[in-house]
C-alpha cells in the first residue's frame, strides 16, 4: 500500500509539471491509478475520476507560475472559459452513464491530429495568413474557437489524456504565437473543465480519496515548477517538446489500440 501511494505521488509531480508545459501527464497517472485500484472493470472510471480530482491543483499551481502571461490573454480566456465549463460538464456526464470504450477509440487519433497540427502550424499560420494575438479576431474565428473549445472540453471532460495538445493546437491555429500565453490558457481552461467535472464525478461517488488527496499535493508541485521552468526554457524548444509528447501519447495509445 506504501509503495502504491509513493509511485502515485512520483508520478502527479511529473505528470503536474508535463500539463503545465504541454499536456499529456495523464498518460502517467491514470495507467498507475489503474493498477493501484485492482485493474478491474470498474477501476478504469474511478480511476479517471480520481485523476480529474489529483491533476485539478496542479492546473490551479500552474496559473500562479503564468500569472503574467494570462493577464495578457484576458479576451481569450473569457471567450472560451464558457465553452469548457459546458463541455466539461457534458463529458464527465457521459463517464458516469457510458462505457469508456466508445470514446477511447478515438483517443490516439485525437492525439495524433493535434501533434500533427501543432507541429506544421507555423507554416499554415504563413500560408493561410493567421495574424498574430495582437488585435481582435473576427466573430467567425472567434466562434469556430468556441465549436472547437466545446469539443475539447467534452474529451477533457470524459477522459482527458492529450486535452492539452489539442487546446494548444487550436489556440495555434487562431493565431496565438507566443507558447508561453498559450500555456497559461491552456492551465486555465483545463482546470475549468477539470473543476466542473471534479463537482460531477464527487457527487456520483466515483472518487477514491485516499489516492486523490495524495496526488493532488504532490500534482501541485510539480505543475508550480513546470510552470516556472518553461517560462525560462527557449519557447522553440518548448514547442518541439509538445510535437514529440503528442507523438509519443499518441504512438502509446495506438500500440494499446492495436495489441490486443
Amino acid at each position: 500500500m506504501l509503495k502504491d501511494y509513493v509511485i502515485l505521488c512520483l508520478v502527479s509531480v511529473l505528470a503536474g509539471a508535463i500539463n503545465s508545459i504541454a499536456g499529456g501527464g495523464t498518460l502517467l497517472t491514470f495507467p498507475a491509478l489503474y493498477a493501484a485500484l485492482g485493474s478491474t472493470a470498474g477501476a478504469a472510471v474511478i480511476a479517471n475520476a480520481t485523476n480529474t480530482v489529483a491533476l485539478v491543483p496542479a492546473a490551479a499551481a500552474a496559473l500562479l507560475g503564468y500569472r503574467r502571461e494570462l493577464v495578457q490573454e484576458r479576451y481569450w480566456a473569457g471567450v472560451l472559459i464558457g465553452p469548457s465549463l459546458v463541455g466539461g460538464m457534458l463529458g464527465s456526464l457521459l463517464v458516469v452513464a457510458l462505457p469508456p470504450e466508445l470514446f477511447k477509440v478515438a483517443v490516439p487519433w485525437l492525439i495524433l491530429g493535434a501533434a500533427v497540427l501543432f507541429a506544421v502550424q507555423p507554416q499554415l499560420a504563413r500560408w493561410l495568413g493567421i495574424g498574430k494575438s495582437h488585435g481582435r479576431p473576427t466573430a467567425r474565428v472567434a466562434a469556430g474557437a468556441v465549436a472547437f473549445q466545446l469539443v475539447v472540453a467534452i474529451y477533457g471532460g470524459y477522459f482527458g489524456a492529450g486535452m492539452g495538445i489539442l487546446m494548444l493546437a487550436a489556440l495555434a491555429m487562431i493565431g496565438l504565437d507566443d507558447i508561453h500565453r498559450m500555456n497559461a490558457l491552456k492551465s486555465l481552461l483545463g482546470g475549468a473543465i477539470n473543476g466542473i467535472s471534479v463537482v460531477v464525478f464527487v457527487a456520483s461517488g466515483k472518487v477514491y480519496w485516499p489516492y486523490a488527496a495524495a496526488m493532488a499535493v504532490a500534482s501541485a508541485i510539480g505543475g508550480y515548477v513546470g510552470a516556472h521552468t518553461a517560462r525560462r526554457v527557449n519557447r522553440t524548444l518548448v514547442r518541439s517538446v509538445v510535437v514529440a509528447l503528442g507523438f509519443v501519447l499518441a504512438a502509446y495509445y495506438l500500440y494499446r489500440e492495436f495489441a490486443r
